[in-house]
């Protein structure tokens, strides 16, 4: 009962607020008169940052804001306020996408183009940057479409200075998806796999791998090859292990001539005086004659 009485108050609460809204409604009037932002409040049903004036509501959008309102609220309404509220079809407004699609065959403004990244790049070339259907608009029975959310929300509070722009005569060409099978070796080498193999090559430039009876070249080959195996981000799991197993095993053997450089002498020693595994890795390194290091 407790919980349904603090409801109910909660409801007529916010019943009151909207009933007696001041003339900017759910917009901070601060924002408005300092720089005649649109900053839309009603997304938020907090009564934290609202104040009563003269019978009425007003909702800021920040702490910042309330404290300027309460201090000089003559400011900030009629007929002291500097920017009216706009007439609500001259307030814009986010559309959903079944909403942008009702529009049809109405097209975009700017081809599609994001409206905010043009401005704030100065209207360069480089800032034709094409929008997301997810964040599209409407105002003055136009059509906006924004790159992101960011940049929706800027058109969304200052309209006036983003709405009415011009397209340069010179676009950039349309993007359109390419195989990366249609590309040349070079390009293909270089959009597919070129962090890859970078990786396999400073990798085998630090190991600096040689496999017993192996040319050097062949076995940084064969080190570059397994390492793009058992690190390919394409590739599934249990291929990734099975090939990063192989990849420790090459490099045991190539350890092998390392370790018997260095056990090695000159003289003849009897077993016993040899080191514990010797003989073990000798016999494994003479094995590797002859064998394919791969799949031996």
């Amino acid at each position: 009962m407790v919980n349904k009485y603090m409801q109910t108050y909660l409801e007529r609460i916010k019943a009151e607020l909207l009933s007696r809204l001041g003339e900017f409604e759910q917009f901070c009037p601060v924002s408005l008169a300092e720089s005649q932002e649109l900053f839309d409040c009603s997304a938020t049903d907090s009564l934290e940052f609202a104040a009563e004036f003269r019978g009425h509501y007003y909702k800021m959008s920040s702490q910042e804001k309330l404290n300027k309102f309460l201090e000089n609220p003559e400011l900030y309404v009629p007929p002291l306020a500097p920017h009216p509220l706009p007439s609500a079809d001259m307030i814009p407004k986010r559309l959903t996408l079944s909403e942008l699609k009702s529009r049809f065959p109405k097209c975009a403004e700017l081809q599609g183009y994001c409206p905010v990244t043009y401005k704030d790049g100065n209207q360069r070339y480089e800032a034709l940057v094409p929008g997301s259907i997810n964040y599209a608009l409407e105002y003055h029975n136009r059509i906006y479409i924004c790159e992101n959310k960011e940049k929706l929300q800027k058109f969304l509070r200052s309209p006036l200075k983003y709405w009415e722009q011009k397209l340069p005569h010179k676009l950039p060409p349309l993007r359109e998806p390419i195989l990366l099978t249609s590309l040349p070796l070079p390009g293909y080498l270089e959009q597919g796999i070129a962090t890859s193999l970078i990786k396999a090559m400073n990798a085998a430039g630090c190991l600096k791998p040689k496999f017993p009876f192996l040319s050097i070249r062949r076995s940084a080959l064969l080190y570059i090859a397994l390492h793009l195996k058992a690190f390919n981000p394409k590739g599934s799991e249990y291929t990734r292990k099975k090939y990063k197993k192989k990849m420790e095993q090459f490099m045991e053997s190539c350890e092998l001539i390392t370790y018997l450089g260095a056990k090695m002498t000159r003289k003849y020693k009897e077993p016993q005086f040899r080191a514990i595994d010797f003989d073990h890795k000798l016999k494994t390194f003479l094995s590797l004659r002859n064998i394919d290091p791969i799949n031996g």
